[in-house]
C-alpha cells in the first residue's frame, strides 16, 4: 500500500488526464447550467462552458457534495494510508471548511489543507505537496508546510469585459459604462482569502506592464529578491478562453524574468464564470525547498 495521497479539485487547473500523469487525484467541481448539472473536465469541457457563457445560460457555480468527497476519500484510501487534500481557497468557497468538518471522522487519514489558493498557485501547491510525499514527509507536516507558506503567492488579473462583473452585482452598470468609454482595465488581485480590486488602467499594454511590475514587488518585498541563477518562484499564467494572448504574455514575461520559465494554463471555471473570457492573469509562488517546479 502506498504511503500518502494527493487530492485537488479541478479549480486547480489540473485535468484528469493531467491527474494521471502527475500522481495526483482531482475532484471535479460542479457547476449548474440551465437547471443542469455538469462536473468540470468530466460532462463539461472548456468550449462548452465558454459557449455557454456566451449564450447568457444561467450558470451557477457549486461545491462538491458531501457524499462525493468522502465517497473519494474512501476510495482512494483503499489503496492509500493517507490523504492530504488541498481544496480551493477557503475565502472563495465553503469547500475547505466543510471538508475539515467530515474529515474528523477520518482522523489521522484525510487531512484538509487551509492554503488559501486557486488556480495555477493552487496547482503548485498540488505538486508541491506530492513531491513532499514521495520525499517521505509526513502528511501532518505537509500540511503545516502548506499552511505556513499560505501567502507566498500572488494572482493578478485584467479582465477583457465588465459584464461579467456587472451581471453578478459587483459592479454597477453607471461604472461599467464609464470605464467601457475610457477604455479602463480594472486589475484584480488575489492573495490568500479573496478576489479584491487592484488597480486600473487604459488599454491591455498598460494592464500587463501593471502585473509584471506588481510580481517584481512582490519577489524583492515579499519572497526574497530576484535570482536568477536559481528562481526562487514559479511564475505562471492564467486565462479565460485567451490562450493566443496568454502566449504571447509568456514571451513579454520571459523577457522580463530571465531565466525563469513560465507556465500557462486556462484560468479555473469557476472564477471563470465571474470575469468572462479574455481575461488573462499573472501569478507567482514562492520555492517550497520540498517542492519542485511545475512540470
Amino acid at each position: 500500500m502506498n504511503s500518502i495521497a494527493i487530492l485537488t479539485d479541478s479549480n486547480s487547473g489540473i485535468t484528469q488526464t493531467q491527474a494521471k500523469e502527475l500522481g495526483i487525484f482531482v475532484i471535479p467541481m460542479p457547476f449548474m447550467i440551465d437547471g443542469k448539472n455538469y462536473l468540470e473536465d468530466i460532462d463539461l469541457t472548456q468550449a462548452d462552458f465558454y459557449r455557454m457563457l456566451e449564450d447568457n445560460s444561467d450558470i451557477h457555480t457549486s461545491q462538491p457534495a458531501p457524499g462525493d468527497i468522502m465517497g473519494t476519500w474512501d476510495k482512494i484510501l483503499k489503496d492509500y494510508d493517507q490523504i492530504v487534500y488541498i481544496p480551493m481557497s477557503s475565502g472563495l468557497s465553503s469547500t475547505c471548511s466543510n471538508a475539515s468538518i467530515y474529515a474528523r471522522d477520518y482522523e489521522d487519514r484525510v487531512f484538509v489543507v487551509n492554503n488559501q489558493r486557486i488556480s495555477v498557485t493552487q496547482r503548485q501547491s498540488a505538486i508541491d505537496a506530492y513531491v513532499m510525499a514521495q520525499n517521505g514527509i509526513p502528511a501532518p507536516e505537509i500540511k503545516k508546510i502548506l499552511e505556513e507558506t499560505k501567502f507566498d503567492s500572488s494572482i493578478y488579473i485584467t479582465l477583457d469585459t465588465l459584464k461579467y462583473l456587472k451581471k453578478g452585482g459587483r459592479i454597477t452598470p453607471a461604472a461599467t459604462a464609464f470605464a467601457e468609454i475610457l477604455n479602463l482595465k480594472p486589475i484584480l488581485q488575489i492573495q490568500g482569502e479573496k478576489l479584491d480590486s487592484f488597480s486600473k488602467c487604459r488599454g491591455i499594454k498598460q494592464a500587463k506592464n501593471i502585473m509584471i511590475n506588481a510580481i517584481k514587488n512582490d519577489i524583492d518585498h515579499r519572497f526574497g529578491g530576484i535570482d536568477t541563477s536559481h528562481p526562487n518562484c514559479f511564475l505562471c499564467i492564467a486565462h479565460t478562453n485567451n490562450y493566443e494572448a496568454a502566449e504571447v504574455f509568456k514571451s513579454e514575461i520571459e523577457a522580463a524574468f530571465p531565466g525563469y520559465p513560465v507556465h500557462v494554463d486556462p484560468l479555473s471555471l469557476s472564477i471563470a464564470c465571474h470575469i468572462g473570457p479574455g481575461s488573462i492573469a499573472m501569478a507567482c509562488a514562492r520555492v517550497i525547498p520540498q517542492g519542485q517546479q511545475i512540470q
